[in-house]
């Protein structure tokens, strides 16, 4: 079992759709028995410039994170885009992350979720899912700058993301070794960009937010295996 286990491809992941589509979605991973989920509020950015000049806050976003085995990553998709109607303007964005590994335990739940795909969910997602390449961009700035980071993202050609507020843990004291301020309070900012862009948006984004700015900001990137809902 360990030896089949390490050969399996993992995946997280990841749906960013309204508060109403990521409850169905919710149901949808309970139901398929998908052993470990989160779910997170966010905030979308792609605002108009009328709703701006209107005096309306971010579009309310709801963030669901799961641990999955890649065939049933691919069954996912596929269920999700079909179900959600994922192809709809202002519903939602679904992709997988490729991960690396996963501890026995969680290995053996995946395995058990596994069963749960059909080989036409399978098949279906991997002939609707778009190949096209992307990368996840994750800017991690003080809270407050994440309007920042998406007015320099989109200098550089990004469209919109999705803003995660969170707090950071034990980083005064490696702040402290760099020289640098800590703050508690961060922001999360979510950006899924072509990957022939990708360079361009964090060289941006350090430029304004970096590490030395205010904002006090990293930026990282993660590829992604398959995508839908661009």
């Amino acid at each position: 079992m360990q030896e089949k286990n390490e050969k399996k491809s993992y995946q997280l992941l990841v749906l960013i759709a309204t508060p109403k589509l990521t409850d169905k979605a919710a149901d949808m991973f309970l139901k398929s028995a998908m052993p470990i989920q989160y779910r997170l509020n966010g905030e979308g950015t792609a605002l108009s410039e009328m709703m701006e000049t209107l005096g309306f806050g971010g579009i309310d976003k709801g963030i669901l994170i799961s641990t999955v085995p890649g065939d049933f990553g691919k069954a996912m998709l596929w269920k999700l885009h079909s179900e959600l109607k994922l192809d709809t303007v202002n519903s939602g964005i679904a992709f997988t992350v490729p991960l690396t590994g996963a501890s026995k335990i969680v290995a053996n739940m995946m395995e058990h979720t596994s069963e749960n795909s059909s080989e036409e969910d399978v098949r279906k997602g991997e002939n609707a899912m778009s190949r096209t390449d992307h990368a996840l961009i994750v800017a991690i700035v003080n809270r407050g700058f994440s309007g920042e980071v998406m007015d320099a993202a989109r200098s550089a050609g990004a469209g919109g993301g999705t803003v995660i507020h969170s707090r950071s843990i034990g980083g005064e004291e490696a702040a402290g070794v760099w020289g640098l301020s800590a703050q508690e309070e961060k922001d999360l900012v979510l950006i899924i960009a072509d990957t022939e862009d990708k360079v361009n948006i964090m060289k941006r984004i350090g430029e304004t937010c970096g590490v030395t700015s205010k904002a006090n900001g990293t930026v990282i990137s993660l590829p992604i295996d398959a995508v839908m809902g661009i």
